[in-house]
């Protein structure tokens, strides 16, 4: 199966902290390292892009006003520089926008999101990111207005919709809806992430024939399911065997969430976009 035209999105930086024993504490989640461990992020994106990655998303998921209220516009630039001094040329750097709660609880989205989503996307713009990944969002209406901040600064933007760990947040026709009025909007790719790898293909379908790009980053599922979230050499391939089945049914941009890591993301270049290896210039959330 031709790689030719994959974008390959990097992988979790929330799974990759735990891994390297960096705090991931709630409710800033993964933005606590960019305090405490910022050489650690810089390293994790390091190992996406020596993996293939091309797309670098900032670890800024958790990076708002509403959580880091004393130092959020800070933390956003040292986000966005490691993610920026990460990539290699041609590959892009993507501020990540998430729900204002939790992302796994869309009763708990607030009624008027647009401000402080408005001051990140700004926020991201003004660091130089080359477009904005609104993500990980189970309320379709906040996701809405997200994508119209982020078109708002001028940037490119892609939206992800998840449907949660148990595959039950969002179903088909709520997704399609949802990227239908994204890509009206003006989103130029639209994808499915955080959806248990093995449920992932049916939730593509959603992004389907709205006219951009669509594409997949799964979770790594249960534990038991072999996909990740352990030191099993064989879950890489595993996974990357279910991207071939997103792969056949259209999609060009591939990435992992939630228990993949580096070599989850080395193993969809190695099938999906194969090139020479290269070093990288030197409350919840699932990133």
């Amino acid at each position: 199966m031709g790689g030719q035209g994959i974008r390959l999105l990097d992988g979790p930086m929330g799974t990759e902290l735990l891994a390297r024993g960096v705090p991931t504490p709630l409710p800033q989640w993964s933005a606590a390292a960019l305090r405490e461990a910022p050489g650690v992020v810089r390293a994790i994106h390091e190992a996406y892009a020596a993996a293939g990655a091309n797309v670098h998303t900032a670890n800024t998921f958790r990076t708002q006003p509403r959580w880091c209220p004393d130092d959020w516009r800070d933390l956003v630039r040292v986000a966005v520089g490691a993610a920026r001094a990460a990539a290699g040329p041609g590959d892009l750097v993507a501020g990540s926008m998430a729900p204002l709660e939790d992302c796994y609880a869309p009763g708990l989205s607030p009624p008027d999101p647009a401000p402080e989503h408005r001051r990140l996307a700004r926020a991201l713009a003004e660091e130089g990111c080359d477009l904005i990944l609104v993500e990980t969002f189970p309320h379709v209406g906040e996701a809405l207005v997200a994508v119209d901040e982020a078109l708002a600064t001028g940037l490119p933007c892609w939206l992800a919709l998840t449907a949660g760990p148990d595959a039950d947040l969002l179903d088909v026709d709520a997704m399609r809806v949802g990227f239908a009025e994204a890509v009206r909007l003006g989103a130029s790719a639209v994808l499915v992430n955080c959806v248990p790898a093995a449920k992932t293909l049916g939730f593509l379908a959603a992004t389907a024939g709205h006219g951009v790009p669509f594409g997949a980053y799964a979770n790594a599922g249960r534990a038991e399911e072999g996909m990740g979230w352990t030191s099993d050499p064989l879950a890489p391939a595993r996974y990357a065997d279910l991207a071939a089945t997103w792969v056949a049914a259209g999609a060009t941009i591939l990435g992992g969430c939630c228990g993949t890591g580096p070599a989850h993301v080395a193993a969809l270049s190695a099938r999906f976009s194969p090139r020479s290896g290269r070093s990288a210039r030197s409350r919840r959330g699932p990133r």
